[in-house]
Parts: structure tokens; C-alpha cells; sequence
């Protein structure tokens, strides 16, 4: 489909979403941002709660796509989840239905199916129709988002592409993060490609770059357009001497959520 000009941001004072809001404008969006607090140097950004129905809809008003990051990205209690991740995503697809916005990139997640064992050796990698194993109620949200994608599609013919995202910072930090990273510059370039390619229906992709050490099948990313440039492999040697290989006997290290099935963290708010 041809490129939208203007997208809806949510989340956008988050990490992810201030990466967002630096790169996807060089590929022509015009961006309209959308956060719980102000975001600094940004007077003009949304400071809406998803809580808020007639503010969600007036955000939505007049925008010709959707990039939904914002909600609670660690674990909480269930009611926290519940109003954030869950009614609020609810919201903003009400909205979205109202005014006939077309197509939402949903931020999911890789705790969406956190319990699924990890590949090692020759295993295969792991495909996007991999039965959902939530490892936490963070990740249940989002299990939640992805049937409510496939819902408004079903129902409403309202397109989603459901990214589960690994981890989207400068650079890997922790050698489980060597198969899961997304460099910022691939992240814009899936979202681009999320937001341009033709009759996606409701499609599920996994979010990383192209790493030597991947767990996932990039196959449904790669099928949108999308063309990872970067690999986590150069940060390996540092973080292996630092932090060893992973151990299969560590219950943290034994699945694709990590310390999310152990010791996830907690939302600070």
C-alpha cells in the first residue's frame, strides 16, 4: 500500500518510541505523538491516557495509520495490565474502527510465547504459529492484542501487522540478547514495512535483526519487505567473556523469555 503520511505514535516517550521518533520521519511520515506524561522538546505530542475513550478517538481522528507501543512493557500486577495493556489496546482499536484508520502495527512481544524452549544445536527456529506461552501477564496482554488483531480483521477488516519484538536498543547487553536484538535502524525498517506492505490481513512477525544467533523465523517479517541489515555477532565476543554462554540447566536461560519466566522485572510505576 502506498506509505501513510500520518501515523499515530503511541508510547512515544518510551525507549522504543523515542527511537521511533528520531528514524521513521526519514522515511516520509509525518508522525503524531501520543504519551501518558509530556515528552520533552515535543509540545505539540498527545498527553492522553487509553483510559480516556474521547481522547483516544480524537487522537486517531484524521490519521492514516497506527504504530501502538504504549502500555506497561514489564511485568505488574494483573489489574495494572489489565487497564493498560488490555482495555487501552481495546480503545484505540475502538477508535481506530470510528474512524476508519486502515492499518495498526502492534508492538506484541516475545513473552507472548516466553515459555516455548529455546532452539539449541540443529533445532529449527522458532515459527511465528509456535502455540502462545505467555510468561507473565505482560505477555498475556499481549497474546490478548494479537486475538484482538486477528478479531478487528476478522470482523472489521481493520489490518494489523502484530510484531513480537525481541529487544530494540543501540546494542545487545546480555548474551541471551545476542539472539533477540533489533538494532534501532532494522526496527524502523520493519515498522516501515509493516505499515507499507499490500493485504496483510492480520500478520504475526517476530522483531530482530538479522543475527548469527537468531531463535526465531524472520520469514513472515522478511514476506512484508522487510530487509534486516544488522547482526548482534560483533557484540558476542565482549559479552560471552563477561557474562559466560548460556547454561541449559538455568531455568532462566532454558526458554525464549529469559529471566521473564523466573524473576521478570516490575513496572516501577
Amino acid at each position: 500500500m502506498p506509505a501513510p503520511r500520518t501515523v499515530l505514535l503511541t508510547g512515544a516517550a518510551g525507549g522504543l518510541g523515542t527511537l521511533m521518533r528520531d528514524l521513521l520521519p526519514d522515511y516520509g511520515y509525518e508522525l503524531r505523538l501520543l504519551d501518558l506524561r509530556p515528552i520533552e522538546g515535543e509540545p505539540d505530542a498527545i498527553v492522553a491516557d487509553l483510559a480516556d475513550k474521547e481522547a483516544v478517538r480524537e487522537a486517531v481522528r484524521g490519521v492514516d495509520a497506527i504504530i501502538h507501543l504504549a502500555g506497561i512493557s514489564l511485568e505488574a500486577p494483573f489489574e495494572k495490565i489489565l487497564k493498560a495493556n488490555i482495555e487501552g489496546t481495546y480503545h484505540l482499536y475502538e477508535a481506530a474502527r470510528e474512524e476508519g484508520v486502515r492499518r495498526i502495527v502492534f508492538a506484541s512481544s516475545n513473552h507472548a510465547v516466553g515459555y516455548t524452549p529455546r532452539p539449541r544445536g540443529d533445532d529449527p527456529l522458532i515459527p511465528v504459529d509456535t502455540p502462545r506461552r505467555p510468561d507473565t501477564f505482560y505477555g498475556l496482554s499481549k497474546s490478548f492484542g494479537e486475538d484482538l488483531a486477528q478479531f478487528y480483521w476478522d470482523k472489521h477488516g481493520l489490518e494489523t501487522v502484530s510484531v513480537r519484538i525481541g529487544s530494540c536498543f543501540p546494542e545487545p547487553t546480555s548474551v541471551r540478547m545476542l539472539s533477540v536484538w533489533m538494532s534501532p535502524a532494522d526496527g524502523a525498517r520493519l515498522l516501515h514495512a509493516a505499515l507499507t506492505a499490500e493485504n496483510v490481513g492480520h500478520t504475526v512477525v517476530y522483531g530482530s535483526s538479522a543475527n548469527t544467533r537468531l531463535w526465531w523465523d524472520l520469514g513472515t517479517a522478511r514476506a512484508l519487505g522487510y530487509d534486516p541489515q544488522d547482526d548482534s555477532e560483533p557484540y558476542a565476543e565482549k559479552l560471552i567473556a563477561e557474562q559466560g554462554e548460556l547454561d541449559p540447566e538455568n531455568p532462566a536461560h532454558a526458554c525464549l523469555g529469559g529471566h521473564f519466566t523466573t524473576e521478570p522485572p516490575i513496572w516501577p510505576y
